[in-house]
């Protein structure tokens, strides 16, 4: 009978427990690994943009002469009827005038200026515009006044021999006049504006409405002109009371600026008015030329500027929390990312907007963290940026999430790569 070698149970048992710990092991490794491995970022994906609409402006033009209207900060806005060929433009001219002196002869803001002597030069002048029909104005018995007193009855009272006299004090000659005033038109680019003495009773001062419209801005950054052509009375002493020959003042916004009266040029003004549109001010300069006379014109300026005023209108890009992505993890629900505040913006006629949306990478976050930004290109105005930030956090699965989804949402996915 052989004999038979019996092994020590031991022996029998270590290569089962080598097994089971290397088993053991790997599951270790494996739970570890599954609980570790980070999370690749979370899809993101962006919302389609429904971009605000705007209906083209229908504005309420005559249907005579030239006219040029324009939203000051809004050049799209410019807009114009009637013919662009230059025309007489009267006593608008005026102002001309009177930025040209202010250049020469600057004045502060809040003082008189210096003193005005009249000399007998000055003084034929009013016989002189009168013989022309022209508005005149007595001078004072002492024949002195302030630059500030000459420029108000020039403008408020449209007194041609303070707006003659305002020339030859300043440059001593009409002839000196006429060269610096088409200096000065050269320098503000005017370039269709020709001005050939200080009143406008000479129908050889002519301007388009476009032009004028230009002249507007110039005349409201000068702080002495915006505030004269503002006032609709005033006492000067040695003259007595006048009134501003612009009717409009004060009226649906009116602030200004010149009213102009010829017979080659009809009833013109220009003019200037300030609304609150989108809690903010907006000023409408304008310029109407060849009125039948100047009620008709009042009328047909205000239904214009009402029409202008009608086409501001406030468009929201975004409001505070409107989705413009998501992020989606395999272990909850999609978490958006949202605007952090709203936005507006004022515009004036039809507006075209559009959107470009920017998302970070994510992978865990907390609600309200910045995730990205939407930009807005808004036609005629400058871009807009807002913040992006999560609606609700994305938060850690936890290990048994982790155990039992193995792999899944980390950088390589098993179950995305077999489809």
């Amino acid at each position: 009978m052989p004999n038979v070698v019996r092994r020590p149970r031991s022996a029998l048992r270590r290569p089962v427990t080598v097994a089971v710990a290397a088993v053991l092991l790997l599951v270790v490794a494996f739970l570890a690994a599954a609980a570790l491995v980070p999370f690749a970022p979370a899809t993101a994906s962006t919302a389609t943009y429904r971009a605000p609409t705007a209906s083209a402006p229908e504005l309420q033009f005559p249907d005579y002469g030239a006219t040029a209207v324009e939203a000051e900060g809004f050049p799209q806005s410019l807009t114009t009827s009637g013919d662009r060929q230059q025309r007489s433009i009267a006593s608008i001219s005026k102002i001309v005038t009177a930025l040209v002196v202010l250049e020469q002869e600057p004045l502060p803001v809040g003082e008189q200026g210096p003193s005005v002597r009249f000399t007998p030069a000055m003084e034929a002048l009013y016989a002189e515009y009168a013989a022309q029909d022209g508005e005149v104005a007595p001078l004072p018995t002492d024949r002195r006044m302030s630059e500030y007193r000459v420029l108000q009855v020039t403008l408020m009272e449209s007194a041609n021999n303070y707006a003659g006299s305002l020339a030859l004090w300043a440059f001593g000659s009409m002839d000196a006049y006429r060269e610096a005033a088409g200096d000065w038109l050269d320098d503000h680019g005017l370039d269709d504006t020709t001005i050939v003495e200080p009143t406008g009773l000479d129908a050889r001062n002519r301007s388009t409405a476009t032009d004028l419209v230009d002249l507007g801005k110039l005349a409201l950054a000068e702080p002495v002109v915006k505030e004269i052509v503002g006032t609709a009375s005033v006492t000067i002493p040695g003259v007595g009371e006048i009134e501003n020959s612009n009717k409009l003042l004060g009226m649906d916004g009116v602030e200004g600026i010149k009213t102009g009266t010829l017979d080659e040029a009809g009833a013109c003004l220009l003019f200037a008015a300030t609304y609150e549109r989108g809690g903010r001010p907006v000023t409408v300069i304008g310029a109407m030329l060849g009125g039948e006379d100047h009620d008709a014109l009042d009328a047909d300026v205000r239904r214009l500027l009402h029409s202008v005023a009608d086409d501001f209108h406030v468009v929201t890009l975004t409001n505070e929390g409107q989705t413009f992505g998501t992020y989606a993890a395999p272990w909850q629900d999609e978490v958006d990312a949202t605007a952090s505040r709203a936005a507006s913006v004022l515009v004036w006629g039809s507006t075209t907007v559009t959107a470009k949306t920017t998302l970070e990478p994510v992978t865990l976050g907390t609600a309200g963290e910045r995730v990205g930004r939407v930009r807005f290109a808004v036609e005629h105005h400058d871009p807009v940026t807002v913040p992006l930030q999560l609606d609700r956090a994305i938060e850690d699965p936890g290990v048994w999430w982790r155990w039992a989804n193995p792999f899944r949402g980390v950088e390589f996915d098993p179950a995305a790569a077999t489809g």
